[in-house]
């Protein structure tokens, strides 16, 4: 493999404001992005004070993928895994972390750099250690149940799935 394709080119879009006005919302949301296929080795981070919704836009994402169970937040494992049909995805939340330097120390580096979804909570907290995310989405609490959502793209993988929803 070339540099170039190791690491995709950085693009940038201009973040994509939302508003969602309640659960339903994040769940057709996330059933629009679980329906492009290049959200099966997409890496979507999520931004957002505790209670803005970034686990439940990734239940309503996981379930629209196959996920079947509970599916929990991973703020005390960091990681959660799941075999869904025709991919493997991973969880992280890195709320914990004190030091960006536990990223690597865990060996997230592998899995990163490997096939399947990656969604991470609290992205900043591993620091400049990940990878550039293919998607950045900023969640904020509204009125009453409401999101302000922004979504950003980051990659060419990160602008195909900003053009499905």
């Amino acid at each position: 493999m070339t540099a170039v394709e190791l690491h995709p080119q950085i693009v940038g879009s201009a973040p994509r404001p939302m508003l969602w006005k309640g659960e339903e919302d994040t769940r057709a949301f996330a059933q629009r992005l679980a329906g492009h296929p290049a959200v099966k080795d997409a890496f979507i981070a999520l931004h957002g004070d505790l209670g803005a919704g970034k686990t439940t836009l990734v239940r309503h994402l996981l379930r629209a993928l196959g996920a079947e169970g509970r599916i929990k937040s991973p703020t005390y494992a960091v990681v959660e895994p799941y075999a869904l049909p025709g991919l493997d995805a991973w969880h992280f939340d890195f709320y914990r972390f004190d030091d960006p330097r536990e990223w690597e120390d865990a060996g997230f580096r592998d899995i990163f750099a490997g096939p399947g979804l990656k969604l991470a909570e609290w992205p900043g907290n591993a620091g400049a250690l990940l990878p550039v995310a293919d998607l950045d989405i900023h969640l904020a609490v509204g009125d009453g149940d409401a999101r302000e959502v922004g979504v950003q793209a980051r990659t060419p993988r990160g602008q195909e799935l900003l053009a499905c929803v």
